[in-house]
């Protein structure tokens, strides 16, 4: 027997604003902005929720938003990198440990950095920067996310590379610290990008 297909409930359905759910889950904001938005997946469950209910009741989707960082600066070019290749997550984590390496040289976070070492990590970030296709513009300050400290831990992690004596050390802790951070924001966090929002009513 053919399945019956209910129109009202297709037609009150909001537009569902998922791009991606792996390896970083992207939605397109329900709400005017011109920079991409960083939020827990709990309030984002519940920016959803109220969201449809909204819309079903002809009053506009967001109102406001709950917790969330906006990635402005050297963050926002960082998003559009992982964005770009928001389809690849083996690319997302090279263009999340470019960011880290690139933190590394804007921050000096070892004392290995303000040696001639200095020179092979400008090497090594140049030709990452090309084969990603993913750059930083204008005064970089922060390139990595804002991460609750429930989640991942920050100074334990800048301890690991201010005690790195080789430069192949360092690398190495870039690359550890990196895939544990990508790990939680796949797990914890939502993107939402630029957007103009969406109608109602």
């Amino acid at each position: 027997m053919a399945k019956v297909i209910d129109l009202n409930e297709r037609r009150n359905r909001p537009p569902d604003n998922l791009i991606t759910t792996r390896p970083l889950e992207f939605r397109r904001a329900g709400w005017e902005s011109s920079d991409f938005v960083m939020m827990l997946r709990t309030q984002s469950e519940r920016l959803e929720r109220q969201r449809g209910e909204n819309l079903r009741e002809g009053r506009i989707g967001v109102p406001c938003l709950p917790p969330h960082f906006v990635l402005r600066g050297g963050m926002s070019h960082t998003a559009r990198g992982l964005y770009l290749h928001k389809d690849n997550e083996k690319s997302m984590q090279d263009v999340y440990y470019l960011a880290g390496l690139v933190d590394c040289m804007i921050n000096q976070v070892s004392p290995l950095l303000r040696t001639h070492a200095i020179r092979d990590l400008y090497r090594k970030v140049m030709t990452l920067k090309q084969t990603l296709n993913v750059n930083w513009y204008g005064a970089i300050d922060q390139v990595l996310f804002p991460i609750d400290p429930r989640f991942y831990n920050f100074d334990a992690y800048r301890r690991e590379l201010e005690s790195a004596e080789k430069l192949t050390s360092l690398y190495h802790a870039v690359h550890q610290g990196i895939e544990r951070m990508f790990a939680v924001l796949s797990c914890q966090y939502v993107f939402y990008t630029p957007g103009v929002g969406e109608s109602h009513g």
